[in-house]
């Protein structure tokens, strides 16, 4: 079986003051005004908080939103543009200005901050990944504050984390941190709007505690692009993979990180599963699928076997080599995903036949897994 990271030696909200890595994310909501620009009262107290852990000896990674909304006033955009290049324009605009924000507000506390800009690309593709893994951990060997953003200006549609919650949870598990820390303008999780009498949830401990909640989709300053479903669908991925997660509001983050009782505590649990395996997981836009005998969702539900032709009894969509497809039973019921190794025009010739017939007739290139085990993901 395939080897995963050791879970975080965090396990309650009362252990953040002596976590040695954090990840926060911070949304736009909480750091610019309805008219777009940056708040630079909320980013100072923000920061403000955050060098206070920093100087006390936690590495911070700050996975900060704020880019498109921070650049709509200088490109007179009176609302978030709905367009793709639009968004892109105002990200390149905006990302400077929110850059320079930081980079005073923390020089005043003496800390050093290095931007790092990511698509999903950069964290599925083995060669980036690394990249991404040894930036990161030399900026934080050398003292400074990462602060993160999606590279909105040249991420497209299909490769886009889709909001920075999720984003966090995969740097989170890139750098090994300790905990997740999710910070908006809402303080909790709660079991049904708060306006409709809804109560705070202080801890989800699994998977089925979330089944009975009404969870409210939109932020209340309108300028984010993730609302509480977004936090709750990452918080959830990370802690099912061994990173504690707290969901809270940025006025909260002093006593979050303090580990007082405030938001909503997701408790790890599972092992770790590497980056790329949560992003096929949770995030890959899939292209197709593929329809397995009884006897090859066995072997695909084991978690330990690849998915040969001979197991498959049909597929749907068009697909290349290489995108990422659903794995289900002869019910359509999806049990896996997987990054398929031959396209949708190739498999017809290939299913129900074995590797090694398959080598005799097509060639020594056919002698292989649709779907290898190492790029495979049991949902």
């Amino acid at each position: 079986m395939r080897a995963t990271h050791q879970p975080s030696g965090i396990t309650q909200r009362q252990d953040l003051p002596r976590a040695s890595r954090i990840v926060v994310k911070v949304g736009s909501s909480s750091l610019t005004t309805l008219a777009g620009g940056i708040s630079e009262e909320a980013l100072s107290s923000l920061v403000d908080r955050l060098a206070a852990v920093n100087t006390a000896g936690t590495e911070l990674i700050l996975v900060s939103s704020g880019a498109i909304a921070a650049g709509l006033a200088p490109l007179d955009l009176g609302r978030r543009p709905r367009d793709l290049a639009t968004q892109q324009a105002a990200a390149s605009v905006g990302q400077g200005l929110l850059m320079a924000k930081y980079t005073q507000a923390f020089s005043a506390h003496g800390i050093t901050v290095g931007q790092v800009l990511l698509t999903a690309d950069d964290l599925i593709r083995r060669q980036q990944y690394a990249n991404a893994f040894r930036a990161l951990n030399r900026l934080l060997a050398l003292g400074v504050v990462p602060i993160v953003n999606e590279n909105d200006t040249v991420a497209t549609h299909e490769i886009r984390f889709g909001d920075n919650d999720r984003l966090a949870a995969l740097v989170a598990h890139l750098v090994k941190a300790d905990a997740l820390l999710l910070l908006s303008d809402i303080d909790a999780v709660y079991d049904a709007p708060p306006n409709a009498g809804g109560v705070r949830v202080p801890s989800i401990e699994r998977a089925e505690d979330l089944e009975a909640l009404r969870i409210g989709s939109t932020g209340s300053a309108g300028l984010g692009t993730g609302g509480m479903a977004t936090k709750v669908e990452a918080a959830t991925m990370s802690a099912e993979s061994g990173i504690p997660t707290l969901v809270t509001s940025t006025a909260n983050a002093a006593a979050a990180l303090a580990g007082e009782d405030v938001g909503t505590w997701f408790s790890a649990r599972g092992g770790r599963r590497s980056t790329r395996m949560l992003w096929l997981a949770h995030l890959a836009t899939t292209q197709g699928r593929l329809l397995l005998d009884p006897g090859a969702v066995r072997a695909v539900a084991s978690g330990v076997a690849s998915l040969l032709p001979a197991g498959i009894t049909g597929i749907n969509g068009s697909f290349e080599a290489g995108d990422a497809v659903e794995i289900t039973d002869g019910s359509g019921l999806v049990i896996a995903r997987g990054l398929v190794n031959f396209s949708s025009a190739e498999l017809p010739q290939m299913l129900g036949r074995s590797t090694h017939e398959l080598g005799e007739d097509l060639g020594s290139s056919y002698e292989r897994a649709v779907v290898h085990v190492d790029d495979l993901v049991v949902v």
